[in-house]
């Protein structure tokens, strides 16, 4: 058989949902009871998104999480993904990269539809994508741009811990549980779900916290401030990278998060609160939005002037 053939081979052992027909057809069947599907599709691009020694087993596992985790800001159910394979020049890798996706997809007991493969270039970067299906919840998906003035902004998790993973992962000396955060998101979807019938606008934080919540407020025609000092950071993070501005500002920054971020009303703190145990997971108000446009911060010792980079942006 041919490298491709292979690979296919491979994913074949756990596409087994009917819907994939076994891989054997050009297109997935998927049947659904009526209502809001969510579709979205993330790509990853080696030397951009993912370091050329990190595991593939890990890339595979990113692949997954940061779909998955456009469909928890939707507040949707994963029913299936379709994968696009950009295949190397190492067998290897290939095939360890197919055992991660297998893994992965079992752990969020999500099947695996269909997609293509190809051959790329020889020394070209790989070049993998994603698209995850999802179903909304009955009362329907929360947009980015659907924010209030006079609403809260909040976060889920702590910000910042996969942004020093990634330094980490590059040389640096640290903790194994933040260089896991950078390799192996948490998509946060049960808490998706938990969630959307209360917010207003909900989205995942893939950039960075700041350019996301400026994102948020633009696209609901509001201005936001946020609380520096609010910001949840993880005790392996300050013992990592300190709590003073500069600290935070970095945190707030980097990226890969993967956290959900949400606007509502304060009339909702306390039902918002009491989701936090049952789903294990910090929730924290750090913001609010008002008339006007544009991101403003503070902290304890006043206003924070913007820093020039306000997250990730391709291109930029």
């Amino acid at each position: 058989m041919s490298r491709e053939a292979d690979f296919i081979a491979a994913l074949r052992g756990f596409a087994t949902d009917p819907a994939a027909r076994g891989l054997l057809d050009d297109a997935a069947i998927l049947t659904v009871a009526a209502g809001e599907l969510v579709l979205t599709h993330d790509m990853l691009v080696e030397g951009v998104h993912f370091l050329p020694h990190d595991p593939p087993e890990s890339v595979a596992w990113k692949l997954v999480a940061v779909n998955l985790s456009d469909l928890a800001a939707k507040g949707a159910a994963p029913l299936g993904v379709l994968a696009g394979c950009g295949l190397g020049d190492d067998a290897a890798w290939d095939a360890a990269f197919a055992a991660g996706l297998g893994a992965a997809l079992a752990t969020f007991g999500v099947p695996l539809l269909g997609g293509d493969t190809v051959r790329m270039p020889a020394g070209a970067p790989r070049a993998l994508g994603l698209t995850a299906i999802g179903a909304a919840a009955p009362g329907g998906a929360p947009a980015r741009g659907g924010a209030r003035a006079g609403d809260m902004l909040w976060t889920s998790g702590t910000i910042g811990d996969a942004g020093a993973g990634l330094r980490i992962a590059r040389g640096a000396a640290g903790p194994a549980a933040l260089l896991d955060r950078y390799r192996r998101p948490a998509p946060r979807l049960a808490a998706g779900r938990s969630l959307a019938p209360h917010v207003h606008a909900m989205a995942d934080i893939s950039d960075g916290l700041l350019i996301d919540a400026g994102r948020m407020a633009a696209a609901s025609g509001l201005a936001v401030t946020i609380d520096l000092a609010a910001v949840p950071l993880s005790a392996a993070l300050v013992a990592f990278d300190g709590d003073d501005r500069a600290a935070r500002l970095a945190a707030a920054t980097a990226g890969d998060d993967y956290e959900l971020l949400f606007a509502a009303p304060p009339a909702a703190r306390q039902t918002i609160a009491t989701l936090s145990q049952p789903l294990g997971l910090r929730l924290t108000a750090i913001g609010r939005f008002a008339a006007g446009e544009g991101l403003t911060l503070h902290d304890r010792d006043g206003a924070v002037p913007l820093p020039a980079r306000l997250g990730y942006e391709h291109g930029a």
